[in-house]
């Protein structure tokens, strides 16, 4: 339920307002346990939803670090590489029925 939940500070090119929506909307999912909500808990679902992605907008924004900035697409490998290793085949989406 959390794969879009991620680290998002410190990256080049940084984080866009698709990848905080993203990350905000399955924290929120997995805190309130829906997928979906109901139509009486919508509009508190998308409330939460616009206020997580606000906190975390500004909490990457007052982050400081002397490190260098990570490189999107070598993360990216990385990520793939200990998937792989992990699953094996399957995680470089050679399982059956997945396109």
């Amino acid at each position: 339920m959390c794969r879009n939940i991620r680290t998002l500070f410190n990256f080049e090119p940084p984080a866009t307002e698709i990848e905080i929506r993203a990350a905000s909307l399955q924290f929120v999912r997995k805190i309130s346990g829906f997928n979906v909500p109901s139509r009486a808990n919508e509009a508190a679902f998308d409330r939460a939803v616009e206020d997580v992605a606000a906190a975390a907008r500004s909490l990457i924004q007052s982050l400081v670090t002397t490190a260098d900035p990570r490189d999107r697409e070598v993360e990216a490998a990385r990520a793939r590489a200990r998937s792989a290793a992990r699953f094996g085949q399957e995680a470089q989406g050679d399982a059956p029925g997945r396109a």
